[in-house]
């Protein structure tokens, strides 16, 4: 990996984004590594452990010995033997305490699955629980199996490796990891179905343009009244709240992670007036702006 370039396309402020770059790329668009192996690369290139960043790709990490802590979109999660970690494309995160965790880690873009599955369906969605405790419970034998099959074939010679044993074998991880208990409060995205799947998917692209709920459903060829039925379905609000919690995410992230002044923030989000911005971030999150960026300014 490496850090992007300046103006690189989607990059936020000033959250450092890595690209997908592996060093030897055996496979296109996946890279199996260590996690401590990943820390050492980092190391010798001067770049800290606990560097907040983005990733333009997926990151599954299973962890089989010692303990760290990450941190997800201003979440922390403890990590132990049996902690599954997914981080997707746009996600801000960082090692809070490296520790001693190791564990493999799954890199891939997002083309890299099979398209003709239905894990194709689960690496478009930018969102989703970030993490699992699964302990020693069966389905982290499961997918520890699955993973070290997937260590298996990427470690063949080169010239014999399988790009597509290793798609498939990723599809029925992914898959798999479909089937774990989801948090309470992270809803279900498959109730909402199609169009709330489409509707997430345009509001990635818009949230910084509109936070108009007719607008999206002009776009979409639906009604508000459809979107809001399916978000309630997926997330138990409906549309407008789901396009201000997303907008509201962006800003707490340029906020606690850039130098970016308010009304920089303000107008890239799609407010004209600071003082709009500042009533709109303090309904939604309970403190102004300012409270906020002082408060997380040690991460």
């Amino acid at each position: 990996m490496r850090t992007a370039e300046p103006g690189a396309p989607a990059q936020a402020g000033a959250i450092p984004r890595l690209d997908f770059n592996p060093p030897h790329e055996r496979v296109r668009g996946l890279e199996i590594v260590e996690l401590a192996a990943l820390h050492e690369r980092r190391r010798r290139r001067g770049s800290r452990a606990d560097l907040v960043h983005r990733v333009d790709f997926h990151t599954l990490t299973l962890i089989t010995e010692g303990s760290a802590e990450h941190a997800v979109d201003f979440v922390t999660h403890p990590c132990h033997p049996g902690t599954l970690l997914w981080i997707r494309p746009g996600q801000v995160q960082r090692f809070v305490r490296p520790g001693t965790a190791n564990g493999t880690q799954l890199l891939f873009t997002p083309a890299f699955p099979p398209h003709t599955s239905s894990a194709d369906r689960l690496v478009k969605e930018w969102y989703g629980p970030a993490c699992w405790q699964l302990g020693a419970r069966p389905e982290y034998a499961v997918l520890s199996t699955l993973v070290g099959q997937m260590r298996a074939e990427y470690g063949r010679p080169v010239q014999s490796v399988s790009a597509e044993i290793l798609q498939l074998l990723l599809a029925t991880v992914l898959l798999q990891i479909d089937r774990l208990p989801r948090p309470d409060d992270e809803g279900d995205p498959h109730a909402g179905g199609e169009v709330y799947a489409r509707f997430r998917a345009e509001l990635e692209r818009s949230y910084a343009t509109t936070r108009r709920a007719a607008d999206y459903a002009h776009r979409l060829g639906y009604t508000v009244k459809t979107l809001t039925r399916a978000c309630v379905a997926a997330t138990g609000r409906p549309v407008k709240q789901v396009i201000d919690a997303r907008v509201a995410l962006e800003a707490q992230r340029l906020l606690a992670h850039t130098d970016e002044p308010v009304v920089t923030i303000a107008r890239r989000l799609g407010f004209p007036e600071p003082t709009n911005f500042g009533k709109f971030f303090t309904r939604h999150t309970g403190v102004t702006p300012g409270a906020f960026r002082q408060t997380h300014r040690g991460g």
